[in-house]
């Protein structure tokens, strides 16, 4: 039993976390003459490191994402949607979810098409809410940052968000709050034609691309404001704002995220700086969930599809989710870091 957590704890670190690629650039910033203790020389030290390893895991995840992706153009997804019923077509399209692209107004698209040709709104919801608040890439790379404790129960609640959220949405019977353009379209893209292993893999290196070149001025803006919290703000301030002290970190932090827009990408390095800074697990986690679902560019996109009513209605229920979901880590926080 030693000897696998020893192994793990080695993967965990230095594979996932790159420690190795830390020690490496502390080693020469410091021969380049730069105090990686002092504030300009850790700052540097930071943003080197951060953005490096989250490209670099950045690469690897959409492309191994990416050609999963490659087997579930919309017609199959609607397929396979179109099987289940009730909660079941819920839970499916939320797991659907996790293997689309990183941030919300990239899966609003996909909402459209699926809700134009005909699934129900509460399933199509619940992909929704996942595709962007949970993914395969943030399993990995809050396992880097976090551990795989705090990890599987982030990505665990966020599908029970999103499956609860979709049938709230199915039982209100809100179908004449789509606008009439999507409900009068039935049709999506035509079937992927069979693809073969050169083809899929060369797919998933132009998402690679293209996703990395989307994101990559959000990582930069995230490091570096990660870089600026973990080394110029003092602890005293983070503590008092977002720490044990104030009960109302949590639904400050899901406020602060909905100006933002970023992916899970940028996001998690402001996370990790403020977590290092003392404030509490569930205050940071929910500053994710606010940054990734209630981002203020993806609300405008979605109101071109919806109504008021269900904006509304959609913004609330991922707002007490996420509410809840930060709460509930802040009082087991202790227990699984």
């Amino acid at each position: 039993m030693e000897v696998i957590k020893t192994m793990w704890n080695f993967f965990q670190n230095e594979v996932l976390g790159m420690g190795w690629l830390s020690r490496l650039i502390d080693n020469l910033l410091n021969a380049c003459g730069l105090d990686t203790s002092g504030k300009v020389g850790g700052s540097i030290q930071f943003f080197l490191y951060d953005v490096i390893k989250i490209m670099v895991l950045l690469g690897v995840l959409i492309l191994i994402i990416s050609y999963i992706q490659s087997y579930f153009p919309p017609e199959r997804s609607k397929r396979i949607l179109g099987r289940f019923h009730g909660i079941g077509a819920n839970i499916i399209a939320a797991l659907l979810g996790t293997v689309t692209p990183f941030c919300s107004c990239s899966s609003i698209p996909l909402f459209i098409g699926f809700t134009s040709a005909g699934l129900p709104l509460g399933v199509t919801f619940s992909f929704l809410i996942s595709s962007p608040m949970v993914d395969l890439g943030s399993l990995v790379l809050l396992m880097s940052i976090f551990g795989w404790k705090v990890a599987i129960i982030y990505v665990v609640l966020g599908l029970v968000i999103a499956v609860a959220g979709g049938t709230i949405i199915e039982k209100l019977h809100l179908e004449n709050q789509v606008e009439d353009y999507i409900k009068s379209g039935h049709t999506l893209d035509a079937a992927q034609e069979e693809l073969h292993f050169k083809e899929r893999l060369k797919y998933a290196w132009e998402q690679v691309m293209g996703t990395a070149k989307k994101v990559f001025p959000y990582v930069l803006i995230g490091v570096g404001i990660g870089a600026f919290i973990h080394n110029w703000i003092p602890e005293d301030f983070i503590v008092k704002v977002l720490g044990d002290n104030n009960p109302f970190g949590v639904v400050i932090a899901t406020i602060a995220g909905v100006p933002m827009y970023a992916d899970i990408f940028g996001t998690i390095p402001i996370a990790e700086a403020l977590l290092n800074k003392g404030a509490l697990l569930g205050v940071v986690l929910s500053f994710m969930m606010g940054v990734t679902t209630l981002s203020l560019p993806s609300i405008i996109m979605l109101r071109k599809a919806v109504k008021p009513k269900l904006l509304g209605i959609f913004i609330a229920i991922c707002t007490v989710g996420i509410i809840v979901v930060g709460y509930f880590f802040n009082a087991i926080q202790y227990l699984i870091i």
